[in-house]
């Protein structure tokens, strides 16, 4: 697993808007239940539109719609409980969590919507500063913010609707990857681990790497002569189950070598000290996946660890690998004809 991690040690970071919530971030996320809720909805309601080109049957990443030949419209919402204190960053994560959706889909994003739900009593420059922070966001990626809706909420809650545009023959899907492609993740992992130790170091790190977009991965692994067979974003199921979706979508076997993986620094030092996630139970009941006998137990559950605004995962051809190294993707792992499964040695 590579990581330089350093003494993770430091004071406690002082109370804010994380202690109004009980589970923050992405490990809110619920559990691939609500999606299944969903699209047996969708399936007794007939046959869809044919301009759907990625919805329900089967979940992606984002809706996508057919406006013409040349245009598709991309939407997508995310938000959650606050899992930093600072408003400027709580609105910086969020927004950048919520754009991932779009460049996941091979999408740039046009507006967003906001999303906002705030205790009563809670300081008005606060929420102003969240949402200053989510549209200064959007705005470095190209779109703007155009309106929202807010209520008032026992716990905060914050995010984005976003929607872009992607020609629709250039769609990324979770679908796809095909045996010989390399699989490709373009961010660290470790911000569920490092926010739960709760030690400033970490927790700084854990934010700057929030903080970044994928928009400029996914400006990398456009830009190549060919498209990438599968993409998606690593977030509230973690490296694993997000591996394990495109796996199952594709139909192939994922095999994953955990010394390749990027890590935060300090996350693995915090897993070994015992630090979990709320989530942290739930997602070890991901299916299709086996874990090499002597894996180390903290990485394992850093590979588990639910991301918030975690990098894009890729399954690419061979001849890509060198190019996106250049923009900041690891190589972590290859594609395989077999059954659909991920295997981490």
């Amino acid at each position: 697993m590579s990581a330089a991690a350093p003494a993770d040690h430091g004071a406690p970071v002082a109370a804010g808007l994380r202690a109004l919530a009980e589970c923050g971030g992405c490990a809110a996320k619920a559990e691939p239940l609500m999606v299944a809720l969903l699209t047996s909805l969708l399936a007794s309601r007939g046959t869809p539109d044919a301009s759907v080109l990625a919805g329900l049957a089967p979940s992606d990443d984002a809706a996508v719609y057919r406006l013409d030949d040349d245009r598709a419209l991309v939407a997508s919402v995310d938000f959650f409980p606050p899992l930093v204190d600072d408003p400027t960053d709580y609105g910086t994560v969020a927004a950048a969590n919520a754009v991932s959706d779009i460049y996941a889909m091979g999408g740039t994003v046009a507006f967003a919507l906001i999303i906002s739900g705030f205790p009563e009593g809670v300081a008005t420059e606060t929420v102003a500063a969240t949402n200053a922070a989510a549209a200064d966001v959007v705005a470095a990626c190209g779109g703007q913010v155009l309106g929202g809706h807010s209520i008032r909420c026992k716990e905060p809650v914050f995010g984005l609707c976003v929607l872009g545009f992607v020609h629709p023959q250039a769609v990324w899907r979770k679908s796809g990857a095909k045996p010989g492609d390399v699989l490709m993740l373009s961010k660290p992992l470790g911000t569920g681990v490092l926010l739960s130790a709760g030690l400033a170091a970490g927790v700084g790190t854990a934010i700057q790497s929030m903080c970044v977009t994928n928009r400029d991965a996914a400006a990398a692994l456009a830009a190549g002569p060919v498209s990438p067979s599968a993409v998606t974003d690593v977030t509230g199921y973690g490296l694993i189950g997000h591996a394990a979706e495109m796996a199952v979508r594709s139909e192939m076997t994922f095999e994953i070598e955990s010394p390749r993986v990027p890590l935060l620094c300090g996350a693995l030092e915090a897993a070994r000290r015992g630090c979990r996630t709320s989530a942290d139970s739930s997602l070890r009941l991901t299916p299709n996946v086996t874990l090499a006998k002597d894996l180390d137990s903290a990485v394992a559950q850093l590979l588990y660890d639910p991301q918030t605004s975690g990098g894009l995962l890729a399954a690419v051809e061979v001849a890509e690998v060198s190019r996106l190294a250049a923009h900041g993707f690891r190589r972590i792992g290859c594609v395989e004809a077999g059954p659909a499964a991920v295997i981490i040695s």
